[in-house]
């Protein structure tokens, strides 16, 4: 086994609903209290009067929210009730995770998953920052067996943490100091 510093790349996974985002949000919050620079996207739920009517990506450089998938919008390949914005995906998800691998020292990508896969670009970027070298955390989908996402989970560099209830509290911790340590071995 690899040791920390050799590692660049984070994956997490679990089931839906176990704490992945909450893991991820975590991790950023600690290597940003350490003077690191975070970029790349999150995702989160839309709600309206406490009914989930889709998900939002968040560039964490800029700050800027889009819609990633709603069922209030009108275009779009259908994944279940939502339609899944490919233009959000190719113009702002692609490019924040472009522009983090060139900028920040951590690139984030929550989540790698079906809807955000079907932009053709979306995958290109997240391929390309995987081949930069650039540290990545990012939430790859647990049961997909995308192409993709199987050479993701082979990587070079990379390791896989499943986010369970038995360990979410403790695992954001975890990884936060495996992370901090290679980003300081890069000098």
């Amino acid at each position: 086994m690899t040791n920390a510093s050799a590692n660049h790349i984070w994956f997490i996974t679990g089931d839906p609903g176990v704490g992945k985002t909450t893991c991820v949000s975590r991790i950023i919050n600690t290597v940003k209290s350490e003077g690191y620079t975070v970029g790349g996207v999150v995702s989160r739920e839309m709600r309206v009067r406490g009914e989930r009517t889709g998900f939002e990506m968040i560039d964490l450089a800029t700050e800027e929210h889009f819609t990633l998938a709603s069922t209030n919008l009108d275009a779009g390949p259908k994944m279940g009730r939502y339609r899944v914005n490919l233009k959000g995906l190719a113009e702002k998800g692609a490019t924040a995770l472009l522009h983090s691998s060139e900028k920040a020292d951590l690139t984030v990508c929550d989540e790698i998953g079906p809807m955000e896969l079907l932009s053709p670009e979306f995958r290109r970027a997240v391929e390309s920052v995987v081949k930069s070298g650039t540290p990545i955390l990012g939430v790859l989908h647990k049961k997909m067996r995308d192409p993709l996402l199987v050479n993701l989970r082979s990587a070079e560099h990379a390791k896989i943490f499943e986010v369970t209830l038995e360990n979410r509290d403790e695992l954001p911790d975890s990884i936060a100091a495996e992370l901090l340590e290679s980003l300081r071995s890069r000098g």
